[in-house]
């Protein structure tokens, strides 16, 4: 096995392995008080830059996995407003668990490629870190929103999530994967080369 390949199978189970610590431990989230940021798309995203949009699909698979066992109580509790619809249809809250979290390396990795190839490659994984995490936060939020309309559920509660905290933790989200994600990256590649 050479070395290269034997790099991609390590960084890939590390990642794998970061993203079922972060999700379900405490570890995952940095509390502000008022809110807590999630750093899950993190590994995610570096994981679909140094590895390519096959490995990132594969990670986006795990932290799906992370969030249907959390929202389906199989490790903690699950929060109220996944919980309401894990009760009211299974089916879609597993769809409101993984899609977000498989669009997350397919949007960091179309952005990535966007921004670099006009020869900006520092601004295109940060743009690519803060475009993965929107994307998880908005379809996420998004999904839920729309389930709970089509199930007839009230989603007053919902909409309040989105305008308060989705805004606030989604922002924040976003600037904190941004700071993770491009030195952790940019050192990855020194690494690797």
């Amino acid at each position: 096995m050479n070395h290269n390949r034997m790099f991609r199978i390590v960084l890939t189970a590390l990642f794998i392995a970061l993203i079922f610590l972060l999700g379900m431990t405490p570890v995952g989230m940095i509390p502000l008080g008022f809110i807590n940021i999630s750093i899950l798309a993190v590994p995610v995203v570096i994981g679909t830059l140094i590895l390519g949009l096959k490995v990132g699909l594969v990670l986006g698979a795990c932290f799906g996995t992370i969030s249907a066992l959390g929202a389906f109580g199989i490790y903690g509790t699950p929060s109220a407003l996944a919980g309401a619809l894990v009760a009211a249809s299974p089916v879609l809250a597993a769809i409101m668990c993984y899609v977000p979290r498989l669009l997350v390396p397919v949007i960091a990795w179309c952005v990535h490629k966007a921004v670099s190839s006009r020869g900006k490659d520092k601004l295109a994984i940060t743009a690519s870190a803060v475009a993965g995490s929107l994307t998880n936060t908005i379809f996420y939020l998004g999904l839920m929103l729309l389930f709970y309309v089509i199930m007839g559920i009230n989603s007053e509660k919902v909409l309040t999530l989105i305008g308060g905290t989705g805004l606030i933790a989604g922002s924040l989200e976003a600037v904190a994967n941004a700071l993770i994600t491009t030195p952790v990256v940019l050192a990855l590649r020194k690494m690797k080369h």
